[in-house]
């Protein structure tokens, strides 16, 4: 159990878990992912870790196939600028491996914004809180557990 199936199982949130043997030489953890659990890239979705012009950090999810656009993200957020944050902040602040961040069971809840495309399927998988762990879940019941914003936040 890691701190995302835990903070889920409080929350009384379903999820189903889907371990894969991760390879560390991969050069995409989430299209790996995708992959290895035989789905769409478009449902794999990545967790990463921003900094507003204002010094917090916070987390933005987007689908695998897709670029987190900064800009959006900083008007989602109804900040002027974004960056992202540096991998040992994001490790440090988060409690968790850069690769295997979940959005959930972080160290300090963070404000999260989500890519509206997360509507497009029924379920989609996030990172279980380590590498080769993915969770799936409804896309609502991220939001929802969350309290996250919903916007365009990625591009191509």
């Amino acid at each position: 159990m890691t701190p995302a199936c835990l903070a889920l199982d409080a929350a009384g949130v379903s999820y189903d878990v889907h371990p894969y043997t991760h390879d560390p030489a991969a050069s995409s953890y989430g299209l790996e992912a995708a992959v290895a659990l035989g789905v769409e890239p478009d449902q794999v979705f990545k967790t990463l870790m921003a900094e507003l012009d204002t010094g917090e950090l916070v987390v933005a999810i987007v689908p695998v196939s897709t670029m987190l656009d900064l800009k959006k993200l900083a008007s989602a957020l109804g900040s002027k600028r974004a960056a992202m944050a540096t991998v040992a902040k994001a490790e440090r602040s988060s409690g968790y491996v850069a690769g295997g961040i979940s959005p959930f069971g972080q160290r300090m809840p963070r404000r999260t914004a989500i890519d509206e495309l997360a509507f497009a399927s029924d379920a989609i998988f996030v990172s279980g809180g380590r590498r080769g762990l993915d969770i799936s879940l409804r896309p609502e019941d991220l939001v929802a557990t969350l309290d996250a914003v919903v916007s365009p936040i990625s591009s191509t």
